[in-house]
């Protein structure tokens, strides 16, 4: 399957990002094993997401931008995580379209 087919609307020009909710990560590093440019684990044992500029961001809710050529590997991150803690949205409208509250 591809990405097209797997995104909803149409991927290339959508702007996502995507966030870890910390409370119900299970520390389990799937996410980093399937996007290490994306998410990364702290010292804490939880996973976070990471800057642009390859910064771990520790703010609760704190989001960063899905590269468009990470996408497929950021929603199999989202899909297999345990803790079902991974969110993508869009940008446009904080719509969910990966994770436990997609649609």
């Amino acid at each position: 399957m591809t990405v097209q087919q797997d995104a909803p609307g149409d991927s290339d020009t959508q702007d996502l990002e995507v966030w870890i909710d910390q409370d119900l990560c299970t520390g389990d590093g799937i996410c980093v094993q399937y996007a290490p440019e994306v998410f990364e684990l702290d010292i804490d044992g939880l996973a976070y997401v990471k800057s642009d500029e390859d910064e771990l961001l520790q703010d609760k809710g704190a989001t960063t931008p899905v590269p468009l050529p990470l996408l497929q590997d950021v929603v199999d991150s989202a899909k297999e995580c345990p803790g079902d803690c991974i969110h993508v949205r869009r940008v446009s409208d904080n719509v969910e379209v990966f994770g436990p509250d997609a649609g």
